[in-house]
């Protein structure tokens, strides 16, 4: 990591842009295209119909979520010299994020074996989707205080813009809002606008900055030495 902190930020960011295309592909392009709500016959037609594209959305997912165990790792090494412990403290909620969404894969892959029975059992494929959803909502609480975490080292550090930290500290409290609301009151969550783009905005633009630009290796370099005195 000393020699080429910019490079390793740059890796960060590659394995930052696939966590974000395969969530993408697998949330938006498989579930939300093929799960109808409230219909189970409807949905169960649907995965069946293209079984092939269901399969490749779990494919996705679990693409995902090892580009993010090494995001996650790449993050804390080069977020570690702005604050060991609060990097380390980052890097754990996360890592409990990545496991919850993996456990909650296996409901993603219930629906087909649900509805290979016979007879199909089509409500029981559409209630193990709808906990699909939930687990997402679990995992976004750990996710959300991982965005703020990341943000605020971010901004106090300086290796890349604060405006990233700070686009990325309102993303995690999107996604918290997000959470929070769909567990406290349901109704009011489907009402209000869907506040987890903030938190896609944030991530995009961490994501293109190391991509594109890396870190400030002289600010690293120099916070390098400081813990190091």
């Amino acid at each position: 990591m000393n020699a080429s902190p910019r490079r390793w930020a740059r890796w960060a960011g590659l394995f930052y842009l696939i966590t974000i295309v395969m969530g993408v592909f697998a949330e938006v392009f498989v579930r939300g295209r093929l799960i109808v709500r409230k219909d189970a016959a409807a949905t169960a037609a649907n995965i069946l119909e293209h079984e092939r594209l269901y399969r490749l959305g779990l494919a996705a997912d679990l693409v995902m979520l090892v580009a993010y165990v090494a995001v996650t790792l790449l993050l804390y090494a080069l977020l570690k010299p702005a604050g060991r412990n609060l990097s380390l403290l980052a890097a754990f909620f996360s890592l409990i994020g990545i496991a919850v969404l993996a456990v909650n894969s296996l409901t993603h892959l219930a629906p087909l074996l649900l509805l290979k029975q016979t007879p199909p059992a089509q409500e029981l494929a559409l209630f193990s989707l709808s906990l699909h959803g939930r687990g997402y909502a679990i995992a976004g609480v750990f996710f959300g205080v991982y965005c703020v975490l990341v943000g605020y080292l971010a901004f106090r550090s300086r290796l890349i813009p604060r405006i990233v930290g700070v686009l990325m500290a309102i993303g995690g409290v999107a996604y918290l809002i997000d959470s929070f609301t769909g567990f406290l009151s349901p109704t009011l969550a489907v009402r209000l606008p869907d506040v987890t783009v903030l938190g896609g905005a944030g991530e995009l633009a961490l994501t293109l900055w190391l991509l594109v630009m890396g870190v400030n290796v002289g600010k690293w370099e120099e916070l390098s030495i400081e813990n190091r005195s």
